[in-house]
């Protein structure tokens, strides 16, 4: 079972002045992760991933997304910054599910 997943997106502002930052993964990468990380999905069908971009590792969530039919990453403030990357960008992004055990 692949675990490890690698694409390019687009990095893209959520319109509010909270700032949210996010990646929208492509649909057929989305589809493949979400019978993959069945077994493992979290309350309204987030999962836990390790994401890295540009050597930038953290932790979070991927978030199911109805209006694209995909998940979102989010991209926090921390990570943009040391990345040097901003709204509009596109980059390249891998990441791993955080399996339970």
């Amino acid at each position: 079972m692949t675990t490890s997943y690698a694409f390019r997106g687009e990095l893209w502002h959520y319109p509010e002045q909270a700032g949210w930052h996010f990646i929208t993964l492509p649909p057929d990468l989305a589809e493949e992760l979400k019978d993959q990380a069945a077994p493992f999905r979290k309350g309204f069908g987030s999962v836990k991933v390790s994401a890295c971009i540009a050597g930038q590792r953290w932790r979070t969530s991927l978030f199911p997304d109805s209006k694209s039919n995909s998940y979102l990453l989010p991209v926090k403030k921390a990570i943009r910054t040391a990345a040097g990357i901003r709204a509009g960008d596109e980059v390249d992004v891998e990441v791993e599910l955080e399996l339970p055990g």
